[in-house]
């Protein structure tokens, strides 16, 4: 065994050789903009799961690179800030979290090379010309398509067959939203459920729209992806569990945290993706070389404890498809 983890370091470090000869001149550097806190193991595990993409390219922390991680919460003016100081650095290469931090970056760098992950519409959004040829100094992946929502509605009325009526919690602020409220509305007739939206845009409005939702009977949550849905995610949980809605999210953070059932893309598999978009860009190539892609990983992850305080009987089908069960 001890041969064995031998061998497999002397390949590990053979693999770095050719690099580290032409890198070595100067150390590179990266940098990174996250909406979020270090100590969440949420981000902890996307960005390790970066770093050790990184390491796999042959890029060591210390040796050939060194990466700038700044964790900005969410706090829009915070986030903003650190855009500004980390584009000031004129690292080789920013990876970007989120439309949030990719927004701020994009306004005050037109030239540092940009890798986004956890973007919805990119090109809606301005941050590229298009998704084939970016055309500018960013690119990277997306992670949500616009038929997700009548996915998530689906998988709603599958977990609870009596469902009528659907609040879809969105951020109107965002073009993605409106998109993806259509595929919902789209899909709702045919499975005899009425839609309607409630805007996120503080804890109030959130709460009283929610309340008065849940005043009538057979009601259900879907939340589309956005930063305000993960800053309001304690009161999302909070209200769907009180008034006893059956919900649907798009990651499985809802999901660890006491929602009923997540499906979407696996969002730490982008930030590997990212890590080779970087680990590129590092060796010459151009981000307007680089398509922006869509996701091909998806997961649903299921809470067990959930579903029962809300007295859903889940059927076969439901837990066959989980790739994720938390009890």
């Amino acid at each position: 065994m001890t041969k064995r983890r031998e061998f497999i370091t002397l390949l590990g470090g053979a693999a770095a050789w050719p690099l580290a000869a032409g890198a070595q001149q100067r150390m590179r550097h990266i940098g990174v903009l996250v909406p979020g806190v270090a100590n969440d193991p949420v981000w902890q595990a996307r960005i390790g799961a970066f770093q050790q993409a990184l390491a796999l390219s042959g890029w060591i922390i210390g040796r050939n690179v060194r990466i700038d991680i700044r964790w900005a919460t969410t706090d829009a003016a915070a986030i903003r800030r650190e855009a500004e100081e980390l584009a000031a650095l004129a690292p080789d290469v920013i990876l970007a979290a989120g439309h949030s931090s990719t927004a701020p970056l994009l306004q005050v760098t037109r030239t540092v090379p940009i890798v986004f992950v956890l973007v919805q519409d990119a090109v809606a959004a301005g941050f590229v010309d298009s998704l084939a040829r970016p055309g500018g100094n960013a690119t990277g992946f997306t992670s949500w398509e616009f038929s997700m929502g009548a996915k998530w509605l689906e998988l709603l009325k599958q977990l609870a067959p009596g469902l009528t009526r659907v609040a879809v919690l969105r951020d109107a602020s965002q073009g993605f939203a409106v998109s993806q409220f259509v595929a919902i509305q789209t899909v709702a007739p045919s499975l005899g459920v009425e839609v309607i939206t409630v805007n996120m845009r503080d804890p109030t409005e959130i709460e009283q729209s929610v309340d008065a939702f849940a005043r009538a009977p057979n009601g259900g949550l879907i939340p589309i992806p956005s930063a305000a849905a993960v800053r309001h995610r304690d009161l999302i949980l909070t209200l769907a569990a009180e008034r006893k809605l059956p919900a649907v999210y798009w990651e499985r953070l809802f999901v660890a945290a006491g929602g009923l059932i997540s499906y979407g893309p696996d969002l730490v598999d982008q930030f590997r993706g990212a890590a080779n978009y970087v680990d590129r860009i590092l060796k010459g190539d151009k981000p307007t070389d680089l398509p922006v892609q869509a996701p091909t990983k998806y997961e649903t992850v299921l809470n067990l404890k959930t579903a029962k305080a809300l007295g859903l009987d889940l059927p076969t089908s439901v837990l066959a498809r989980a790739d994720e069960v938390i009890e």
